[in-house]
């Protein structure tokens, strides 16, 4: 492939624009922030189903409440009408006076079982009406916390996305001095060697693989034409001729 010198030369500015928009894609991908944000998130999560859990618990525990309170009001209710009716006088009959009292007996123990539920109910409610509180304070905190990781990492990407913005036109400059051809040539190495298809030859070495070249493989570069497109006998890279090639 023929290119004139100064389009070889683009290359290297390209390459450079390419090498910057490379790093910066990966400060984005790596930005502490991130890894941040998926923690956080992941904490957020199990709180969330923890609270949800509490939560449920509360709902039941509040139910179980209000059907103890109405069992033990209506046992009550029975009983102080029972105590009426013994109060009364009105009834005469000795046996019906004593399976009335048994009644009433019967119906204070019922009490006395009903209130000590109650009372392990409400205990439970209580304890977990805590948990939840507890639990809310804490997601409500990740949360927090994530809201600012998140702010945080907006920033920091605003920024880096400026940057690659200004690479971009950059490169969209460094690549309007540049053949198609070349440039496809370039992209199809670039694409093949990890991001890096051109490199200048300086001091004798490849500065894309770092080797220096041996003595016949720069007597053949030194020999083409200026405007022959060189691959380096190493690395296969685009090896774009400099002043500082020591040919």
């Amino acid at each position: 492939m023929k290119a004139d010198l100064s389009a070889q030369s683009a290359l290297l500015d390209l390459q450079a624009q390419d090498s910057a928009l490379a790093q910066l894609q990966h400060r984005k991908n790596s930005l502490p922030e991130l890894a941040q944000i998926e923690e956080l998130q992941t904490k957020a999560g199990e709180l969330d189903g923890a609270r949800i859990e509490a939560d449920t618990e509360v709902s039941d525990l509040t139910r179980a409440q209000k059907k103890a309170d109405a069992e033990v009001e209506q046992v009550k209710t029975r009983r102080t009408r029972d105590e009426e009716r013994l109060n009364s006088g009105a009834i005469s009959n000795p046996k019906d006076l004593e399976s009335l009292q048994h009644e009433l007996v019967a119906l204070q123990r019922r009490i006395s079982t009903l209130e000590d539920d109650e009372l392990e109910v409400m205990e439970s409610l209580e304890a977990a009406q805590s948990r939840l509180t507890s639990l809310q304070a804490d997601l409500d905190s990740v949360n927090e916390e994530l809201s600012h990781s998140i702010a945080a990492r907006d920033a920091a990407v605003a920024v880096l996305d400026e940057r690659a913005a200004g690479a971009q036109t950059d490169r969209a400059q460094a690549a309007s001095g540049v053949p198609d051809d070349l440039i496809a040539l370039y992209d199809k190495v670039r694409a093949q060697y990890g991001g890096l298809g051109a490199a200048a030859l300086r001091a004798r070495r490849c500065e894309g693989c770092r080797l220096e070249l041996n003595g016949a493989d720069l007597r053949d570069i030194a020999a083409a034409p200026e405007d022959e497109v060189i691959r380096c006998p190493e690395c296969s890279r685009i090896l774009v001729r400099t002043p500082e090639s020591g040919l």
